[in-house]
């Protein structure tokens, strides 16, 4: 088992990876999301050159937001200042697209994107189109140093549907998901990754990586889900949860496919949002404030035990370490800890020392 820390991207927080470090992580993830957070690659940049053994990467890229040529060029940049521990995340962009009050890249053009990141990241020439012209690119100048890719750079998928899982099957060297997702779920991702792979003739890799993206509460002695520090230190992660299910909610208005633990709140969000003070038609504005990285006040009431337990890591460090352990043996690979900034070192901490140290 791999234990990663994400950040929210702000440009001093570099020092968070380096935090990661010295607690012994494996992985830094720093997300990309252009209306709510700084730059991820010049976090990451500052990350590179402040470290020396942590594996950093976007945790996770944007596809729709940057073209695919340029995403393989910024990570191959930070892989010249971090060569050989540098992967790069990629994914459609469910937050960093919602909050323009547009749609996620759909799975077609996301596989193109994933076959042309590959591809020139393997120092091959590949065919690209854009603006409605298609030529065949790849990379000059290697020799002089500008970027790095004579050190691989894995490529690892946020993928949920069908097509995101067939695209990270083709092209992919890992997955990152939801932490919980039940066991038949995982089994039928593998299977879509696996037929994906399989679409392009290619072998798919005995060391694919899973990661799953959550946080972490170490619980003491009798310590409650509903203690305000059980919530100050997972509630943003909880509230992002909701966002989501809220927005699939609006897409497609189907409500059975809620998860159990918001059925209890939801009539009461919903209530909550249609009060906001953004008009209904910028309410994207509105909707994910503190994104992963604080908790509204106002919805700090939908934090509940049953949400804590369908999101987030928590509980007492033999309880956290027995949940991992069956997670391995599914098959993760990775935890990747997403924790609110105000909190984040004591996250940090905690886990490094309650559960990494004896796991």
């Amino acid at each position: 088992m791999k234990f990663g820390a994400m950040i929210g991207t702000h440009i001093n927080d570099w020092q968070l990876i380096k935090l990661a470090e010295d607690l012994g992580y494996d992985h830094g993830w720093v997300p990309d999301s252009q209306m709510i957070w700084s730059d991820c690659y010049a976090v990451l940049a500052l990350a590179a050159v402040n470290t020396s053994r942590i594996k950093i990467g976007t945790g996770v890229s944007i596809a729709p937001t940057r073209i695919a040529p340029v995403t393989a060029h910024s990570i191959a940049s930070i892989a010249a200042l971090a060569p050989g521990r540098v992967f790069l995340g990629l994914g459609t962009g469910h937050t960093a697209m919602r909050v323009m009050g547009m749609k996620p890249m759909k799975p077609k053009p996301f596989r193109e994107y994933l076959r042309v990141v590959r591809g020139l990241l393997a120092g091959d020439e590949v065919e690209y189109s854009l603006n409605g012209e298609t030529r065949d690119i790849r990379f000059l100048h290697l020799e002089r140093k500008f970027i790095d890719i004579s050190h691989e750079i894995p490529i690892w998928v946020a993928a949920n549907g069908p097509g995101a899982l067939r695209a990270a099957g083709a092209y992919g060297d890992g997955r990152i998901s939801a932490l919980n997702e039940p066991p038949a779920l995982v089994h039928q991702s593998y299977e879509l990754m696996r037929a994906g792979a399989a679409e392009v003739k290619r072998a798919f890799p005995a060391d694919f990586h899973s990661a799953a993206l959550t946080s972490a509460v170490v619980l003491g002695p009798g310590e409650k889900l509903n203690s305000p520090r059980v919530i100050d230190q997972c509630g943003s992660q909880v509230a992002a949860a909701l966002h989501y299910c809220y927005e699939n909610w609006k897409l497609t208005g189907d409500d059975s496919a809620l998860p159990p633990a918001v059925r209890n709140v939801w009539d009461e969000y919903c209530a909550y949002v249609d009060k906001m003070s953004t008009p209904e038609h910028k309410r994207y504005l509105q909707i994910h404030e503190g994104h992963c990285s604080w908790l509204v006040p106002e919805e700090r009431r939908f934090i509940t035990p049953e949400a804590i337990e369908t999101w987030i890591l928590a509980g007492e460090p033999e309880q956290i370490i027995a949940r991992l352990k069956d997670a391995e043996a599914a098959g993760l690979r990775e935890i990747t800890l997403l924790p609110p900034m105000d909190h984040a070192r004591r996250v940090f901490r905690d886990f490094a020392t309650h559960v990494m140290a004896r796991y």
